[in-house]
C-alpha cells in the first residue's frame, strides 16, 4: 500500500485523476475511510460543530486539533492526513503560525496543515512552508470568517469578488500551497481558478470542475438527517439507522431480551478470561 503524499496529489492533478477527500475526526472512521481508498483525510475544525456541538468552528483550540489529528493519524496507512489550523492559531503572526503548524505535525501526526484566507496570509504560508510543513489553502466561504462574511453565504458571485478570488488563488500557489480548497463559489469560477493553477483544487459546493472533492463525513453519511445543504449528497442514512439500532437496544434491554444465554459468560469462561495473559 503506497502512501499518498503531496507529490502523489500533484501527479493526480497532472494526470486528470480526481482526488477524493473527506473530513475525519477519530481512529475508527480513519481506518474505515483509509481502507475505502480515500486519498486525503482532513481533520477539520468542523469538529467544533459536528463533534462538539458548537454553532461555529471558532471555539476549537489547537490542543483539541492535535488530539483529533493524533487519533486519525494513528489509524491511517495510505491516505494523506491534513490538519486544520484553528482560529487564533495563525492570524496573529507568522511566528505563531509556524509554531502552531509544527505542533500539529510533531504532536498530532498531521502530514500537512490547512489554513483559511488569501493574499493577507501569503507571508504566513511562506513562513510555514519554510519550516518544512506543507500548506493547503482555503478560499471562498471560509468558516473562520463567519462574522466578517455575515454568515455562511456563497462567495465570488460578483465580478470584483471573482477577480479577487482568482488573484488570491494565484498568490497562495506562488507562496507555496500544494493544494487549495474552494468552498461555496460558483462552479464556473471554480473551473476558471482550477484552469489557472498548476496545483490541485478541492471543491466543496464549487461544482465538478475542481481537481477533487471534499465533504464533511457526517454529512456524507447522513448522520444528521435535519441538515442537507444543496451541495451535499448523502451516500448513506446512518442517522436514521443508528437511531433505530439504539431504540432496538433500549427495547431489548428493558424487555429482558438482551443479553441472551448465548451472550453471557459461564463461570469457567470468566475465570479463563480473568487469567488470560498471566504466567504460570
Amino acid at each position: 500500500m503506497k502512501k499518498v503524499t503531496i507529490q502523489t496529489l500533484r501527479k493526480m492533478r497532472e494526470a486528470g485523476e480526481r482526488i477524493a477527500m473527506l473530513t475525519c475526526y477519530d481512529a475508527t472512521f480513519a481506518k474505515l475511510f483509509d481502507q475505502a481508498g480515500l486519498d486525503v483525510l482532513l481533520v477539520g475544525d468542523s469538529l467544533g460543530m459536528v463533534v462538539q456541538g458548537h454553532e461555529t468552528t471558532l471555539p476549537v483550540t489547537l490542543d483539541e486539533m492535535i488530539y483529533h489529528c493524533r487519533a486519525v493519524a494513528r489509524a491511517t496507512r495510505r491516505a494523506h492526513v491534513v490538519g486544520d489550523l484553528p482560529f487564533g492559531s495563525y492570524q496573529v503572526s507568522a511566528e505563531d503560525a509556524v509554531r502552531s503548524a509544527v505542533r500539529l505535525v510533531a504532536e498530532g501526526g498531521a502530514e500537512s496543515v490547512k489554513l483559511e484566507g488569501g493574499r493577507d496570509f501569503v507571508d504566513v504560508v511562506r513562513a510555514i512552508v519554510r519550516a518544512s510543513v506543507p500548506v493547503m489553502g482555503h478560499l471562498g466561504l471560509t468558516p473562520q470568517s463567519f462574522h466578517k462574511l455575515g454568515g455562511y453565504v456563497v462567495q465570488g458571485r460578483g465580478p470584483e469578488q471573482a477577480r479577487r478570488l482568482v488573484e488570491d488563488a494565484l498568490a497562495l500557489q506562488e507562496a507555496g500551497c500544494y493544494a487549495i480548497v474552494l468552498e461555496a463559489i460558483p462552479a464556473e469560477l471554480a473551473g476558471e481558478i482550477t484552469g489557472k493553477l498548476s496545483v490541485p483544487t478541492i471543491g466543496i459546493g464549487a461544482g465538478a470542475g475542481c481537481s477533487g472533492q471534499v465533504l464533511v463525513c457526517y454529512d456524507m453519511l447522513g448522520l444528521d438527517p435535519s441538515f442537507q445543504p444543496r451541495f451535499v449528497k448523502r451516500f448513506a442514512e446512518l442517522g436514521e439507522s443508528t437511531r433505530a439500532a439504539a431504540s432496538s437496544y433500549v427495547a431489548e434491554v428493558r424487555g429482558g431480551a438482551f443479553p441472551t444465554a448465548a451472550q453471557s459468560f459461564e463461570s469457567q469462561e470468566i475465570r479463563l478470561v480473568e487469567g488470560a495473559g498471566k504466567s504460570e
